[in-house]
């Protein structure tokens, strides 16, 4: 081997995870190259974040003209042109993956190679055949839609997240299979821009049963129809899709749209070749360093089956580049997910940080809890719209703060003043004698907190 033809590291993928690996190994004096055999960006850029949240701004304002509480203020909102809106989509996701992506490597000084890397055997790495030889490996190929095990499926076209925002004709009846952040994001997307929609599946199960209940009721308002059943097969029928539940009804729609999850994107890697084990869903293990089965082979995103958020792919991608290329130092570089934020791009938004009341307790912790109603949130008074809940979570015997959770217009926001206030191990006694801001959403933190010590209700400014 050419030692003068080697990297410090070869990085499979261009997403979140890639990019912050080769930054960071970048600054630490090391030489990268990342290889793509697809478009450069991932998933976030150009199929995920950017697009769907983009479109569901667009289909929120559409339906705020339509619905706004506010008496005396006319509005009204017409058919969409979703070719448009789609074309406007694609000009966001163009400049900001030239801004963000082309433009940081050159900056950076790394090169972005095209073609398919592939692991041959145990030592070496090929790109469309060629040899790419490299101190370590990072894999950072992400994830895919999966495909459920659904009879029928095979029988009649259907979309994934990822086809359905590529659509430039509205469905006049749109079904969802999935009741996940993906599914339920797609389903008020498409129902706030005029379709009617039907969601099959459980609601948000990954939510406190409080916050689901939430957003139960806003689907009520929207007008999506909700049976939380298992779907069990499809099938065609009349120009519709049929999807048949668990519980025998039959929901047809013009489209159907899956969205029961993610599967690592490994496809022809050559993995086994390389000694690179997966877990029993396909994503490949690594230890809290980032590092596969193999010594010199490092993993991170979407790949790993870490949360699927693009803050935590960067943040392993960076740990994995530190690792592999020795930068790290004496003590390895991981990942702390204390506090984890996460939202769900609904209006409204559902977002939470830290722990469950279940995971809690799973923990060994003895919980206590909080709900707040947005009833007494100066903020949704004024907005004229209280729907939504903050439920706090904190330990019953030290009154530590453990986990935030609310269904509120601006929850994402909310989070990060939670995410510190977990980080930090604050009480919810000294969450509740922080300063907030009146008139705000992330005002419901402080006074969630304070019902812990006094569960009357408050003045509007107490």
């Amino acid at each position: 081997m050419d030692d003068s033809a080697m990297v410090d590291l070869a990085v499979i993928g261009s997403g979140g995870a890639a990019m912050a690996a080769a930054i960071a190994a970048r600054q630490a004096g090391k030489s990268v190259v990342l290889v793509e055999q697809a478009t450069l960006g991932g998933t976030c850029v150009n199929v995920g974040c950017v697009p769907s949240k983009t479109l569901l701004a667009a289909a929120g304002a559409r339906h705020t003209a339509l619905s706004h509480p506010f008496a005396g203020v006319p509005t009204g909102a017409g058919p969409v042109d979703l070719g448009a809106l789609v074309g406007q989509k694609n000009e966001l996701v163009e400049r900001l993956r030239q801004a963000k992506y082309a433009d940081v490597a050159a900056a950076y000084g790394f090169e972005v190679r095209p073609g398919r890397g592939r692991f041959t055997d145990w030592e070496t790495l090929t790109v469309d055949g060629e040899p790419l030889p490299a101190g370590a490996y990072l894999v950072a190929t992400g994830a895919e839609p999966d495909r459920p095990e659904l009879p029928g499926l095979d029988e009649v076209n259907w979309l994934t997240s990822t086809s359905a925002i590529e659509l430039t004709e509205l469905p006049e009846s749109l079904v969802v299979i999935g009741g996940g952040y993906v599914g339920l994001e797609q389903a008020q997307l498409f129902a706030h821009l005029g379709a009617q929609v039907t969601l099959v599946g459980r609601l948000a199960p990954a939510a406190e049963p409080e916050i689901a209940g939430a957003l139960r009721r806003v689907f009520a308002d929207d007008g999506i129809t909700v049976v939380e059943e298992r779907g069990v097969a499809v099938e065609p029928g009349g120009g519709q899709v049929v999807v048949v539940t668990r519980g025998g009804h039959r929901v047809a729609g013009q489209q159907l749209l899956v969205a029961t999850g993610r599967r690592a994107r490994t496809d022809g890697l050559g993995l086994d070749l390389a000694g690179v084990a997966t877990d029993e869903r396909g994503f490949v293990r690594v230890d809290d360093e980032q590092r596969t089965t193999h010594p010199r082979i490092f993993a991170a995103g979407d790949v790993t089956g870490v949360p699927q958020f693009v803050y935590v792919a960067a943040a392993t991608g960076r740990a994995a580049a530190l690792n592999a290329t020795g930068a790290a130092g004496p003590r390895p570089a991981t990942v702390d997910y204390a506090g984890l934020p996460s939202v769900v791009f609904t209006r409204p938004q559902l977002a939470s940080a830290g722990l469950t009341e279940a995971q809690a307790t799973a923990d060994g912790r003895r919980c206590d809890c909080r709900v707040l109603d947005l009833a007494d949130v100066p903020r949704a008074l004024a907005n004229r719209d209280t729907r939504g809940i903050v439920k706090l979570v904190a330990d019953a015997e030290t009154g530590e703060l453990l986990g935030v959770h609310a269904a509120a217009e601006g929850a994402g926001e909310i989070m990060l003043a939670a995410t510190y206030a977990i980080k930090a191990q604050m009480t919810v006694g000294e969450v509740a004698d922080t300063w907030a801001p009146y008139l705000t959403m992330a005002e419901s933190l402080r006074i969630a907190a304070g019902l812990f010590r006094n569960e009357m209700p408050t003045s509007c400014c107490a």
